[in-house]
């Protein structure tokens, strides 16, 4: 396992943290981002976007790419608070913790614990949103992970459960499903299946698209060229999660796909296929 500085992508202070199968590349100077996640001498599963690439400072929220952490529910001017500032970061181990300062109109300190296992691709990632006001505040953790172009994300659905009264079936509803005013479920990009719901990235759409639902399974997956990113999750029942009660929400636009969860508490894994 090694953590060392490095530049990327214009900014002159990052992390990188590298086991020999993947590596992930976590800007200093801006953030917190991941900003890379991908195997060794592989491609990067995260967006950049090159025009933002290597700016700092000023009061203009950018979306950089890669993952990142928000406070829900979506409220502007309170969720785009600018981070483009430098980030504090501490290493224990195979373990990077990243600390920002708290934002100064909100008073919401935003910190992300970053554990890559030695001998696998998978990462374990924790996101902490402190309020170091006078008061109460109520929001929720908003994990955001924005994927290269050209995949798809494939969502499973519940288990099928006959209709009925005997053994083995049910009356009961399941599979929650939130839209937005502009979403449209007639766009090809979407696939309606029997056991996953499949959302695809394709740049010949300009519309954009967001779908969100309770994710009992606990689990959603990209494919990209060869490549599957899963992202892991946890769920509590009982728990009223923002946006209709919506523990997880996929949102393409032209150049990306963005696959956002709740839980404070995510795991990210990437095999070949």
């Amino acid at each position: 396992m090694q953590i060392e500085q490095c530049s990327y992508g214009g900014w002159d202070n990052c992390l990188e943290m590298n086991n020999g199968q993947v590596k992930l590349i976590i800007t200093l100077d801006v953030g917190p981002r991941i900003i890379f996640y991908g195997f060794v001498d592989g491609q990067n599963m995260f967006k950049n976007f090159d025009e933002q690439m290597g700016l700092v400072g000023g009061d203009e929220w950018r979306i950089y790419g890669g993952h990142r952490l928000w406070h829900a529910p979506e409220v502007a001017p309170r969720t785009y608070s600018p981070d483009n500032e430098a980030v504090n970061y501490e290493c224990a181990g195979n373990k990077v913790i990243l600390i920002c300062t708290a934002e100064a109109d909100n008073k919401l300190k935003k910190v992300i614990d970053i554990e890559l296992d030695e001998n696998s691709s998978e990462v374990k990632l924790s996101h902490k949103i402190l309020n170091v006001d006078h008061w109460d505040k109520e929001f929720s953790t908003w994990c955001l992970t924005v994927m290269a172009p050209e995949g798809r994300a494939i969502i499973p659905q519940e288990p099928y459960v006959a209709h009925g009264s005997e053994e083995g079936e049910s009356f009961d509803p399941a599979r929650p499903l939130v839209l937005w005013q502009y979403t449209n479920m007639a766009d090809p990009r979407f696939i309606w299946g029997e056991k996953y719901i499949q959302m695809k990235e394709d740049s010949n759409f300009e519309s954009k698209q967001k779908i969100g639902l309770l994710n009992k399974q606990g689990w959603a997956a990209y494919a990209l060229k060869g490549d599957l990113f899963l992202k892991k999750h946890d769920y509590e029942a009982g728990v009223e999660y923002p946006d209709c009660n919506c523990n997880s929400e996929y949102f393409t636009m032209p150049g990306m796909l963005e696959m956002e969860t709740f839980p404070h508490y995510n795991v990210l894994r990437l095999v070949n296929i």
